[in-house]
């Protein structure tokens, strides 16, 4: 198997990787978790007129036609540099869905804006009852003659505080709750009907709670077919997670590199304490945690390039490695700085944070450990 990466991917990779360095830092990640917005508008064009907002677009539409394993360098780079602005929530999650499962009239429509940069987008699926279970939803579309009525309640939509535009999971067929019957459905945020309450996430990241009172719906804003989206939504969120596995690891290696520099200069009983013995073998587990995340990530990259029946393992391990792994190595870089390790002057309690959520969304370690068993039951079966 070939893990290198094209000469289009390293060029990718070291534009996001020179911005990050010239522009990203614990200052500027500080000074946007006090902004109203979350993230910087300037930069956000940037990134479009860089080129990185049309990765997983199709050609048709002004995209570089891009696969996991572009989304993979970009990820791993933005990672490293606490970067804010909501590549994962508005691309590769919802441009996501656009790209897989939209009416050619709706890429149309909608996909240039996004690679523009000129909109913004969240995904709303969670509810106060449903846990990871994506096929456990009470929001329910009934349908009025053309028309789809849209009543529920979502929860912690991440973006959705400035968001234009909602992918909404709904139940379009029988009661909600019913797995058959989930649909998606693409809201304006300014449609009468729509009550957004926003919070702060505990890395800072910004969203909404969604209230949905009888919104109007023409059918032509179901994405897809009709009860159709548990499948699109379930693969759409595979790919999410080899970009959450990589801005993971950036967030890791972030944590091992700063950890080592500070052991070289910190000093007790007259030398460095880099020099014990015992914080060398703490520093070499942290390594080994960092390595075996990025080899999950390239094969769960790999496996969904290439089509592969075992993408959907591959990313469900991946999932679990990088919530034990991410803590496990925030946990060991914050002992090692000592009291300043939690101080918001340093990056380490800020990826800390960053990593604590990654690790949640979309599901668990428990979840996706339950996950990967299911599938590797259901294959020797």
């Amino acid at each position: 198997m070939d893990f290198s990466l094209s000469e289009e991917q390293v060029l990718l990779q070291d534009s996001v990787d020179k911005y990050v360095r010239e522009h990203c830092d614990v200052e500027r990640h500080r000074t946007l978790s006090q902004s109203k917005l979350g993230f910087e508008q300037q930069a956000w064009q940037q990134f479009a007129e860089l080129g990185w907002l049309s990765v997983p677009f199709a050609e048709a539409f002004g995209g570089i036609d891009g696969g996991a394993v572009d989304l993979m360098v970009v990820g791993e780079a933005l990672g490293k540099g606490l970067v804010r602005e909501p590549f994962l929530t508005t691309v590769v999650t919802c441009g996501g869905l656009l790209q897989r499962g939209a009416s050619e009239a709706q890429q149309r429509r909608y996909i240039p804006d996004i690679i523009a940069g000129n909109t913004q987008w969240a995904l709303a699926f969670a509810e106060t009852h449903s846990g990871y279970d994506l096929g456990k939803v009470a929001t329910v579309a009934q349908k009025a003659g053309s028309e789809y009525l849209l009543s529920g309640r979502k929860t912690a939509v991440l973006n959705a505080h400035c968001a234009d535009f909602l992918i909404v999971t709904a139940c379009s067929q029988g009661e909600g709750g019913e797995t058959a019957g989930i649909s998606l459905f693409i809201v304006d945020t300014q449609s009468p009907g729509v009550e957004l309450e926003s919070f702060v996430a505990v890395d800072g990241s910004r969203g909404a709670h969604i209230q949905f009172n009888n919104v109007r719906l023409d059918a032509s804003q179901m994405l897809g077919e009709e009860s159709s989206g548990l499948p699109l939504l379930e693969a759409v969120i595979d790919t999410n997670i080899v970009a959450i596995g990589a801005e993971a690891l950036g967030a890791m290696q972030a944590l091992l590199d700063a950890t080592e520099e500070y052991t070289k200069t910190r000093k007790q009983f007259g030398q460095a304490i880099s020099q014990f013995q015992v914080l060398q073998h703490r520093m070499a587990d942290m390594y080994l945690k960092v390595e075996e995340t990025r080899s999950l990530l390239l094969n769960a990259a790999i496996a969904l390039d290439a089509g592969s029946g075992e993408s959907a393992a591959a990313c469900a391990a991946l999932k679990v490695k990088v919530a034990e792994a991410g803590k496990f190595i925030a946990q060991q870089a914050v002992q090692l700085h000592g009291g300043i390790g939690m101080t918001d002057e340093l990056c380490v309690g800020h990826h800390y944070k960053r990593l604590m959520v990654l690790s949640k969304l979309y599901g668990d370690e428990a979840h996706y450990l339950q996950k990967y068993a299911d599938l590797m039951a259901s294959r020797a079966a």
